[in-house]
């Protein structure tokens, strides 16, 4: 993040704030990603196994059972978020959740900064208007900037494990929960450390975040 002059300015004034922080990952905990990208990827000709917790290595042509490499993965991701708009729909429980938790939240989302717009505008019209930071770096020091030097408490949501750790590494004290839209990929992961709540959804989530929040 640091070497982008305006996300480096949205943090600053974001950080100015004392209150207690939100910081929200987007891709499955506020908006759907991977129920909806394998009926992106059949309709591109293409069929998406869950065999791990990765993209690379399960997705395939359809026609010739070739498992796609790294660089068209990424292609077909970054066609997808251009086309967010007509993929992504909110979370279960989460648009009711972000409404009873106020003004306080910040959305943190991993992507290419060029996709930011396409978000920006998806969010707006899906009635979710809260500053949008977009990253290709790590969490951690991104929410540790956002938090300022006030040492408001900080709570961070996300469904990948490596974020969570990420922001643990940055912000010691940080109120950690993990939410992931789909629940049958917990298979996958190994079991997150015991400082981290675990939720199994929005409905769950809402109270133990407001509870960590001090509302």
């Amino acid at each position: 993040m640091s070497d982008d002059p305006e996300t480096a300015r949205q943090i600053e004034e974001l950080a100015a704030d004392d209150r207690p922080l939100l910081v929200l990952d987007v891709d499955d905990v506020v908006l759907e990603f991977i129920r909806p990208f394998p009926h992106f990827l059949k309709a591109r000709g293409y069929g998406l196994t869950l065999a791990s917790f990765r993209l690379t290595g399960n997705i395939a042509e359809t026609a010739s059972g070739r498992l796609i490499e790294q660089p068209e993965v990424t292609a077909l991701l970054g066609d997808f978020f251009d086309a967010q708009a007509d993929w992504q729909s909110i979370t279960d429980g989460a648009a009711e959740a972000l409404t009873g938790l106020g003004d306080r939240i910040i959305l943190l989302t991993a992507m290419p900064h060029r996709h930011r717009a396409v978000r920006r505008a998806h969010l707006d019209a899906l009635g979710l208007a809260y500053p949008l930071l977009t990253t290709e770096m790590a969490k951690g020091p991104a929410v540790a900037k956002l938090r300022g030097k006030s040492g408001r408490p900080v709570v961070f949501v996300d469904d990948q494990p490596a974020n969570l750790a990420s922001v643990r590494d940055s912000v010691a004290d940080a109120n950690l929960f993990h939410l992931m839209a789909d629940n049958s990929l917990r298979t996958f992961l190994p079991s997150v450390p015991d400082d981290v709540i675990v939720v199994q959804d929005w409905h769950e989530a809402a109270p133990k975040i407001a509870g960590a929040l001090g509302f």
